[in-house]
């Protein structure tokens, strides 16, 4: 049932094979492109075609903060908009517990080239999440994968400022090799985002279509996150979705000039 009366249209149509959330944007005639680009200028994110479109299908979860944007869009309820998510059966992942996990690293190098690995081998997605990245092989490894694989869609999330100088000069060295005002294909290739307020919690991982690496506080000392585990493929899809989903809730970040006005935390 709509919010309020005026201006809302029912989407609860009975018999329609169609997600309550689709029938919501056919009935505003409003393309998957449209309807991204009036829940970015609500919510100040990047959403895409693609996105709404794995939403609408259920094939996605959509998160709280595109949730209430398309309630807002739509004038409707979540319970409604979104009852082909909620109502949808245990996946794969879920059911499949630690089988997800295809080695713990208990050593700082170990963690470091799993985490390289996953870059080097994307080929269709790469996201990389939080602010304190600075290992030099690992950005670079980011780095090359961009450059060599022009069909490589890239998201990194921050959550805050950078802490390292590194990172900033990373992200710089990023927007030098793509611009993410571009479509390859009618794709957008780049997407750097930073996550607020800053009292987000912070997530650390890599992931691509493939594999995964999710670093974990340390194993032998009180301080650093020297330890992980890589994920399967399985774990490593749900974690693409997870930063794109950040991603597009995320204000953009996407000129030199704005990487150059974050602050440092640390230096």
């Amino acid at each position: 049932m709509p919010l309020d009366g005026e201006g809302a249209v029912a989407v609860a149509a009975v018999g329609s094979s169609d997600s309550a959330l689709k029938r919501a944007r056919g009935a505003r005639n409003l393309t998957l492109e449209e309807a991204a680009d009036a829940l970015n200028a609500i919510t100040g994110g990047a959403t895409d075609a693609s996105l709404m479109s794995a939403w609408e299908s259920g094939r996605r979860r959509t998160g709280k903060r595109n949730r209430a944007g398309l309630c807002r869009l739509y004038r409707e309820r979540p319970e409604v908009l979104f009852a082909h998510q909620d109502g949808a059966a245990t996946s794969v992942l879920e059911t499949s517990g630690t089988a997800v996990v295809v080695k713990v690293l208990t050593r700082w190098t170990d963690l470091v080239e799993a985490m390289v690995d996953v870059a080097a081998g994307a080929r269709e997605h790469l996201v990389v999440t939080g602010s304190r990245s600075r290992e030099k092989a690992y950005l670079a490894a980011i780095e090359t994968a961009v450059a060599q694989h022009p069909d490589l869609v890239h998201y990194r999330v921050l959550y805050g400022p950078p802490r390292h100088r590194a990172l900033a000069d990373h992200l710089a060295r990023l927007l030098e090799l793509r611009d993410p005002s571009a479509r390859r294909n009618g794709v957008k290739t780049l997407h750097i985002g930073m996550v607020e307020p800053a009292e987000a919690l912070e997530r650390f991982f890599v992931a691509s279509e493939t594999a995964a690496v999710v670093p974990l506080p340390s194993f032998h000392g009180a301080e650093g996150f020297d330890c992980g585990v890589l994920l399967g493929r399985e774990a490593a899809v749900g974690l693409v979705h997870h930063g794109r989903e950040a991603c597009a809730s995320a204000r953009p970040v996407e000129t030199i000039e704005a990487v150059r006005a974050l602050p440092l935390r640390d230096n």
